[in-house]
């Protein structure tokens, strides 16, 4: 078996190898950058700082969701993928099609040109751009359309190089580890998700070229689209975790490989039947559709679930095998200044809120009350900044030094970063959620109605506009650090992240209830947020509660 990690793994590939992954990289903190930007314009002017006019205003949402959820989390997602198949594998040999894998970076750039220029020379179609928002062919709509299909075109042609990657040690007669077993499932997810795409786009691009009808299934093929594409990057965050758990304390899971392989293997099983739930708003479809559907939700997050209660046990256990008192004594012993442990925790702590959050809107009763409520931005941006963004910046906070021999500029604050963001996404979070339950539009940017809305919901959106503004200051100085070390700048060699080194076997009867006390918390949290949905919602005036639209 390989001995590989991830940082020698990656500081061993070949030179060209690095100068590809520095362009995947590279374009994730671009489109991170300016899905920042566009997110700090729409939060200032949901909360009446700024006036941006309806056309301007709704650009900035549509770039928002474009840049961040499309192009920023899967150029990360692509680059990432890449290293881990690579750096688990056999890293001085690079990668198994190279001249691949530049294709499908080609092509996701190509894309991302396509989408921007789609953003500003059209009327913008919010980032699901479905065609009847648009209404009328032209060439702005066609490029939003084959921007997605471009960004997809590629993001297969990387999945393919990964799995490529992966499967030659094993022409060798090395086994595959846990992080290049888990590699190529996410591969896969992404080559289905990818499909998907075309699936959802195709049609829509036919009809925008003038070749085509307008499509009438187009929100089922979206529904399917959407449900892998938000819940890749989690797949992503949790085998992230596993791999640089690892490279922080040494620790592997004391469940054994095989364990491990099966629970991220669930994910090709678990995730993609589990769609139905998006579909609860519409109004044709059959109830043993919804009561299938309702049951299929439940298992959503049993593979996310796994693989923490994987970590958690297994670092308490080690933990506990070094000296550890008490039931949290363990935690105390994490190496929480090094700024990827920050993040990670962090993100661990956002997940549980996210999650919960999300159990309520994956409920057949309550999804048509809150799915056009600010509820959906509220509980998303715990999943998609405080755990997933989170958690791909603390990978690249390893994976670039590695790639470019140059220690990162300013550790002290990278540690900072993610309690400041989570600061503000508290503040976002906890506001929008506030403002779904009383019925504030998600996507309205004014919702005074000259006056006539009530007070509070003005009152949260400003507190939500505060919340932008901090996680805007977080995740800007993210990008500026990350993005001077890919420069050819003169650096000098830093001090190391402090670390712990817990590895060696443990008992598997060691105590470690952390764990399955969180799994308790997390369906606690999920009962409350439900029950606290359903009243708020029976209190409510009719004209108050949100319409069906669809996220």
């Amino acid at each position: 078996m390989s001995q590989n990690g991830l940082v020698s793994g990656v500081a061993a590939l070949p030179e060209a190898d690095k100068r590809l992954l520095k362009l995947f990289f590279a374009a994730a903190l671009g489109a991170l950058g300016l899905g920042v930007l566009f997110g700090a314009s729409t939060a200032l002017a949901r909360a009446g700082f700024v006036d941006l006019g309806p056309l301007a205003g709704y650009r900035a949402m549509s770039g928002h969701g474009v840049t961040i959820f499309f192009y920023w989390l899967y150029f990360a997602q692509a680059g990432l993928l890449l290293a881990l198949a690579a750096a688990y594998g056999a890293p001085r040999a690079g990668f198994a099609l190279r001249p691949l894998a530049a294709i499908g970076i080609g092509l996701m750039a190509a894309g991302f040109a396509a989408s921007l220029y789609a953003l500003y020379g059209g009327m913008p179609l919010l980032y699901d751009a479905p065609p009847e928002l648009a209404r009328e062919r032209s060439a702005a709509v066609a490029a939003f359309y084959a921007g997605y299909l471009a960004l997809s075109a590629g993001l297969f042609c990387v999945a393919a190089a990964a799995v490529a990657t992966t499967l030659r040690p094993l022409g060798r007669g090395e086994s595959w580890s846990v992080a290049s077993f888990a590699s190529v499932a996410w591969a896969g997810l992404l080559m289905v998700t990818a499909i998907a795409a075309f699936t959802a786009f195709g049609p829509s691009l036919m009809w925008a070229l003038g070749l085509g009808t307008m499509p009438t299934n187009y929100s089922t093929a979206w529904h399917v689209l959407f449900h892998n594409m938000h819940y890749l990057p989690l797949m992503a965050t949790v085998l992230l975790w596993y791999v640089l758990i690892e490279t922080l304390t040494g620790v592997k899971s004391i469940l054994g490989a095989r364990f491990s392989k099966i629970v991220f293997a669930s994910y090709l099983i678990l995730v993609p039947p589990t769609s139905l739930y998006h579909m609860f708003l519409e109004p044709d479809l059959a109830e043993p559709v919804r009561v299938v559907g309702s049951l299929l939700s439940l298992f959503i997050s049993v593979p996310t679930v796994l693989v923490f209660l994987v970590i958690v046990v297994s670092l308490e256990a080690h933990a506990r095998a070094q000296g550890a008192r008490g039931l949290f004594g363990w935690i105390r012993m994490l190496p929480w200044r090094n700024p990827a442990m920050s993040a990670i925790g962090f993100a661990a702590a956002n997940l549980a809120l996210g999650g919960a959050l999300s159990f309520v809107l994956i409920q057949e009763k309550l999804a048509p009350l809150l799915s056009d409520t600010f509820f959906v931005p509220g509980y998303f941006h715990f999943l998609t900044v405080g755990t997933v963004t989170l958690t791909f910046l603390a990978a690249l906070v390893y994976a670039l030094p590695a790639l470019t021999g140059r220690a990162l500029g300013q550790p002290g604050l990278l540690r900072w970063l993610p309690p400041l963001a989570t600061l503000g996404l508290v503040l976002f979070g906890t506001a929008g959620v506030t403002a779904g339950y009383l019925g504030v539009p998600r996507r309205v940017l004014d919702v005074s109605y000259a006056g006539d809305a009530p007070a509070a919901w003005g009152t949260l959106m400003s507190i939500v506009g505060v919340g932008g503004l901090l996680m805007t200051v977080a995740l800007g100085l993210y990008v500026l650090v990350l993005a001077l070390n890919l420069l050819p700048l003169k650096r000098g060699a830093g001090a190391a992240y402090p670390e712990v080194r817990w590895g060696g076997e443990v008992a598997l009867d060691a105590r470690a209830w952390t764990g399955p006390l969180a799994i308790a918390v997390l369906l606690a949290l999920m009962v409350v947020f439900s029950v606290g949905a359903f009243e708020l919602m029976k209190a409510l005036p009719l004209e108050a509660i949100g319409g069906a639209a669809h996220h």
